[in-house]
């Protein structure tokens, strides 16, 4: 995902967090909808992994 298709310069600080954060969800419930028709298990990911290198984990 493209950050400038979400945000803009003109945008405040909250409306930008709100735009990351409705992204964020509707990924999250696209991932949600795959795993499903798929007939696997959804699994959402740790936002804490995101903070360790793969030593770490």
């Amino acid at each position: 995902m493209n950050a400038s298709s979400i945000i803009s310069d003109d945008m405040s600080l909250e409306d930008k967090l709100a735009a990351i954060d409705n992204a964020m969800q509707a990924a999250i419930a696209q991932a949600r909808d795959d795993a499903q028709a798929a007939g696997s298990t959804f699994i959402q990911p740790d936002p804490a992994d995101l903070t360790m290198c793969e030593g770490c984990q």
